[in-house]
Parts: C-alpha cells; structure tokens; sequence
C-alpha cells in the first residue's frame, strides 16, 4: 500500500554546515538587538540643541502665543480668498479647501484663547 505522504528526507547537512548556520543565527541575533536598541533605548549621551535661527522665546505666556497663532491664521486666510478669486475651476475649489482648514485652525486657537483668557 503506498503513503500518502512520503517520509520526510534526511537531513543531509553536514557538520560545518550546521555551524555556518548557527554562527548566522548568532549574528542575525546580534544584529536585530543593535537596531532594538537604537530605536528602543536611544543613548542619552548629548542632549538635542534646538536651531536658535527661529526661535520663540522660552518664557513667553501662552496668551501671547495664542493671540500671534491667531493673527497669524486669519492672515493666510486672507492670503488664500485673495488667491483663490484669481482661479477657477479645480484649481479654485483647492485654494478654498486649503481656507476652510485655515480658518478651522483658527476658530481652534480663538476657541484656546477664550479659555485662557475668557472675555467676561
């Protein structure tokens, strides 16, 4: 009666075949730790110094800095009408979309500034 399934073949590696396999085993294993460690365990050894070309002062009060965010939005808000009535088509409704999200960002940084400090 023959087998469905054949036996399995015997295993034909030799030893210095087994040992080129553990010693890539090995190195495969030294070489997944190095990459988990960079990524997982970053040394600490020098802190990052930020650019000090566009700095924003570290003290400032978030007020401030909600009040030039706001400004700032309803300037490219500005910036994107002006822009968009020069188009048409595809083109213009881009521009306008690009506004919307503006003025979305806007509403955020005015709703931050109401809750720092509320108007009443």
């Amino acid at each position: 009666m023959d087998k469905l399934i054949p036996d399995p073949p015997e295993d034909p590696t030799t030893p210095l075949e087994e040992a080129l396999r553990i010693e890539d085993l090995a190195r495969n294993r030294e070489a997944i730790k190095r990459a988990l460690d960079f990524y997982l365990c970053p040394s600490l050894s020098k802190p990052r110094k930020p650019s000090t070309m566009f700095m924003v002062t570290p003290n400032i009060d978030t007020e401030s800095l909600l009040a030039h965010a706001c400004e700032s939005l309803a300037s490219a808000s500005t910036l994107a009408s002006n822009f968009a009535n020069q188009l048409s088509g595809e083109q213009r409704h881009s521009v306008l979309a690009i506004q919307q999200i503006i003025m979305l960002a806007e509403l955020a940084v005015n709703r931050a500034l109401d809750r720092v400090d509320p108007q009443t």
